[in-house]
């Protein structure tokens, strides 16, 4: 007889568009996993109150988007050291104690999308960070770990750049404007929204070179506007954030099931899927 089926799903407002029910249940295949994954539209304030009577339920984990990570931080009554520094939570459960965990993988599959997936290295690189919202917060102590020779972070309001690096003292980081930053960089990657809109943070040309590889945190099936204006300076590798997405899902994967999915297949199927 099949036992009952492990149940997970992600909470956002707008979810529809989440690939992550697509994602999970093709980890799910690979590994011989019993589970369901859905997603599920909250009321911007309702979160709370779904959380309670998903895990009341007797349902699993969670994996959190917008708009509701920070509120899934303060929920969190356990938090790793990662999703301490991060702000954010993207992934929650509940221990034995029934004590709510949260993690935050998106700068884990950031890192792994780079180096595994790209041939991406971090370490003694010279790297350049836009944005200094959540999403890059998030990422930053992954990042950092990976012993970077500098990080710069850029935004269009230098102050909210400045509150990210006092996260981390001690650490070979900095805030810039944008119209103020200088040199080349090994690593170029864009946290703004600005890529959805259509729009390019203004950024001098001179930081990208044949040997800068620019990341993108954001994808669609179009290339997006910072790595055409990248590989429009030269730039000898252009990556969107779409293995990001697949990464920080293997490693929510890895948290909840206590197995780690091989990513590759599941990216090359999203990615003939939205071209």
């Amino acid at each position: 007889m099949a036992g009952p089926v492990d149940s997970y799903a992600v909470m956002g407002n707008p979810v529809a568009h989440s690939k992550s029910p697509v994602i999970h249940t093709l980890f799910a295949d690979q590994t011989d996993q019993r589970l369901r994954y859905t997603a599920m539209l909250v009321d911007v304030d309702g979160f709370k109150k779904a959380i309670d009577e998903f895990f009341e339920n007797g349902d699993l984990g969670l994996s959190i988007t917008v708009p509701f990570k920070e509120e899934a931080w303060q929920l969190a009554e356990k938090r790793t050291s990662r999703a301490e520094k991060a702000g954010a939570v993207n992934t929650l459960w509940q221990d034995e104690h029934g004590q709510l965990h949260g993690d935050n993988t998106d700068g884990l599959g950031l890192v792994s999308d780079l180096k595994e997936n790209n041939g991406v290295t971090i370490k003694g690189a010279r790297v350049l960070i836009l944005g200094a919202g959540g999403a890059v917060r998030g990422v930053l102590e992954p990042i950092l770990s990976e012993q970077p020779a500098e990080v710069v972070i850029a935004n269009r309001t230098r102050s909210k750049a400045n509150t990210l690096v006092g996260l981390f003292p001690g650490e070979a980081i900095s805030a810039n404007g944008f119209e103020d930053i200088e040199g080349r960089f090994d690593l170029v990657i864009n946290g703004t929204a600005a890529s959805l809109q259509g729009e390019m943070p203004a950024i001098p040309g001179h930081v990208v070179d044949q040997n800068t590889c620019c990341y993108d945190m954001m994808y669609g099936a179009e290339e997006t506007v910072f790595n055409r204006w990248c590989r429009e300076q030269g730039a000898g590798k252009t990556i969107d954030g779409l293995g990001m997405l697949v990464e920080q899902a293997a490693e929510q994967f890895a948290i909840w099931r206590g197995v780690r999915p091989d990513t590759r297949n599941v990216l090359d199927l999203l990615r003939n899927e939205i071209a």
